[in-house]
């Protein structure tokens, strides 16, 4: 038989090896009175574990392997963390394990105990070639579960991603402003271009708009120079002033540009073009410099939607995708789903990891709100699991999906999924 611990470990939680009366090795009777609680982290597999041997009742931890040599293999006689574990569950008993006192820690065999089908039924999990292990399984699955496992998927997700944020937080010393500005630029690159938005952000302090704050010409020279999109000679007027107005804040400020070779224009439409990026950008500066400290305050999601929408951006770009290149009747404007975009991947983001922080949970309430206040986002992975059957309403569910698909399905840990468990178990 060839498959993980983990089989074990599913098979002693969810107690799965019959009703028959438990043995060990020595013949003495097993009674389990409490299987204990998995843990994640180093030490013996189950804590807290309850059980009777004979007329003896134990509580400490249960280790579990495939082989009990394996004790020995991972060196557990060397770690006193072992030195507590009351019962040895494996699959196969081919060496006795002594603890350092002398005295042989009981052996549980689980071979021949469980239903084979449930092997059968994780191989199957496990060596399926569909767009994700359980692909032909899942609408058999109660959607009330799926929607709960995802819930705990989504707040995995927000707390992985609010790291990110932390650690950028500690980078800026606390200041909230400016790490939102960060995420922000990052986030109107979008994919292709989010790399050379955040050196953007990097290369050009947010405080520096605030001192230009009643000059839209100036916040977009700042922005569009230090693009290095200003370091060329221009036909128009308005590209002329975005560079003399550069021309004197670079030196004023001591900038230093970056790479314009950086920037990507190819296998994209214009509208995603990075100067109309960069424009809407600093349009949404000029509407609402220091923006992070408004949207703690805005409670409704079409307010915070509102925001994005009708930005002041410079008549220039309404017939120009690019300096010095014409174009007619350009969309200047974002999109519905470039606004949902930014709201689910930056906002929501920021309310969560700030109310984490602050000790807030109404800011985590509010994200969660906003989550399924927003339409479901349209991607490849999204349409796989809306074709097996399940029903994806809003951005709250769809951002969980991504999560599982990531961190589940693509790894194999059917075991850890409550999806896959269900499974398993029919």
């Amino acid at each position: 038989m060839n498959f993980p611990e983990e089989f074990l470990h599913f098979i002693w939680q969810f107690r799965l090896y019959g009703a028959q009366k438990l043995y060990t090795t020595d013949g003495d009777v097993i009674e389990i009175i409490q299987q204990g609680i998995l843990n994640k982290n180093a030490g013996p597999d189950f804590n807290n574990v309850k059980l009777k041997i004979k007329d003896t009742t134990w509580v400490g931890n249960v280790e579990i392997h495939i082989k009990s040599s394996d004790w020995l293999l991972h060196k557990h006689e060397l770690d006193s963390a072992y030195e507590n574990v009351i019962l040895h569950v494996v699959y196969e008993d081919d060496a006795p394990i002594y603890r350092k006192d002398g005295t042989l820690i009981p052996v549980l065999v689980l071979k021949g105990l469980f239903p084979l089908r449930l092997l059968a039924n994780y191989e199957q999990l496990i060596s399926s070639t569909n767009n994700f292990p359980c692909e032909k399984q899942i609408h058999e699955v109660d959607e009330f579960q799926i929607n709960g496992f995802l819930s705990r998927v989504l707040v995995e997700r927000l707390e992985q991603k609010s790291g990110e944020v932390r650690e950028k937080l500690t980078v800026l010393k606390g200041d909230w402003d400016e790490t939102f500005y960060h995420f922000m630029a990052k986030n109107f690159g979008f994919k292709l271009n989010a790399t050379p938005m955040e050196m953007l952000a990097q290369s050009l302090p947010q405080q520096l708009f605030g001192k230009h704050k009643d000059n839209p010409l100036q916040i977009e020279a700042l922005i569009f120079g230090q693009a290095g999109f200003l370091n060329q000679v221009f036909e128009d007027e308005y590209p002329q002033q975005l560079k003399r107005e550069y021309q004197f804040l670079q030196k004023k400020y001591n900038l230093v540009p970056i790479d314009i070779s950086l920037w990507k224009f190819m296998r994209t439409r214009p509208q995603n073009f990075p100067t109309i990026r960069l424009a809407q950008f600093a349009a949404l500066i000029v509407n609402s410099n220091h923006l992070f400290s408004k949207i703690l305050l805005i409670k409704s999601h079409r307010d915070l939607q509102q925001i994005f929408e009708n930005l002041p951006v410079h008549p220039f770009w309404k017939t120009h995708y690019h300096f010095n290149k014409q174009a007619e009747d350009v969309s200047v404007q974002l999109g519905k789903k470039s606004i949902h975009n930014i709201l689910i991947n930056t906002l929501s983001l920021f309310l969560f990891t700030y109310g984490k922080v602050m000790d807030q949970y109404k800011l985590i309430n509010r994200t969660f709100a906003l989550l399924e206040n927003l339409p479901t986002e349209s991607n490849v992975i999204i349409q796989q699991y809306v074709a097996a059957g399940v029903n994806i309403k809003n951005a709250f569910n769809s951002q969980a999906i991504l999560q599982l698909k990531k961190a589940y399905c693509n790894e194999k840990k059917c075991l850890n999924c409550v999806i896959g468990i269900k499974i398993l178990k029919q």
